[in-house]
């Protein structure tokens, strides 16, 4: 398969699996998102998020920027963070974050299954817990990682699994898909995810919110937005 390394080429990738209306003139360094982008963070409040128990977010908001307050309870089932208060199926999201310190460390968890991990790897040699990867599934294609302290992109381009209703089940008939753009170039390229990730949650039918890890470093992010597919939101 072709590893295209230009953002150019994003809206090619999206259309060709997820189906997705994204615009081509897409930029790195844009901070505006889409017309048709839904917003899930500006900076001003966390009026799309909920803590992972349901409750209210506990994170700092710095600047336009929120910062992870790490949660020393473990109040959560499985995955520490927060979560969207609205669930997707297909979806193109774009994210910035900041990694402040050598050790930390956090990921993007799609449905609360499947995680794009955050970690610094800046000059690093490749292991199976690097950021870029889909977490102990698949390395990135190559290390992007900018320098601690550096503002970082991710865009990500998801196909949830396709089930078909049997007469008393569900039944999977194609496995989740995704692209992964760190820093406006290609590191995974509509690759099959096959299973959750890490303490991702078990598969089914349903769709899911984004997560954000808490998984106890004060990482920050900023300019949110997801541009779901057709009949996605939920």
């Amino acid at each position: 398969m072709i590893k295209h390394s230009f953002i150019t080429f994003y809206c090619l990738l999206t259309i060709s699996f997820a189906g997705l209306p994204v615009k081509c003139n897409a930029q790195e360094n844009s901070n505006q998102p889409p017309e048709i982008a839904i917003v899930l963070f500006d900076g001003s409040d966390f009026s799309k998020w909920d803590n992972c128990d349901g409750g209210e977010v506990g994170w700092k908001i710095i600047g336009n920027a929120m910062e992870i307050v790490p949660d020393t309870l473990y109040k959560c089932e499985r995955i520490q963070g927060i979560k969207t208060r609205s669930n997707y199926r297909d979806f193109q999201l774009h994210l910035e974050f900041r990694i402040p310190e050598p050790d930390a460390n956090s990921g993007i968890y799609i449905h609360k299954r499947y995680e794009v991990q955050i970690s610094n790897t800046y000059k690093k040699p490749y292991d199976k817990y690097m950021g870029g990867s889909i977490y102990m599934q698949k390395l990135p294609d190559r290390n992007v990682a900018r320098p601690v302290g550096e503002w970082q992109t991710y865009d990500i381009i998801f196909r949830s699994p396709r089930y078909k209703r049997n007469d008393f089940y569900y039944s999977k008939q194609e496995d989740a898909r995704i692209t992964v753009l760190q820093n406006g170039i290609v590191i995974h390229n509509n690759i099959i995810v096959q299973s959750p990730t890490g303490r991702g949650f078990p598969e089914d039918e349903n769709p899911g919110p984004i997560m954000i890890q808490d998984h106890g470093s004060r990482v920050q992010f900023r300019n949110i937005w997801i541009i779901p597919g057709e009949d996605t939101v939920y």
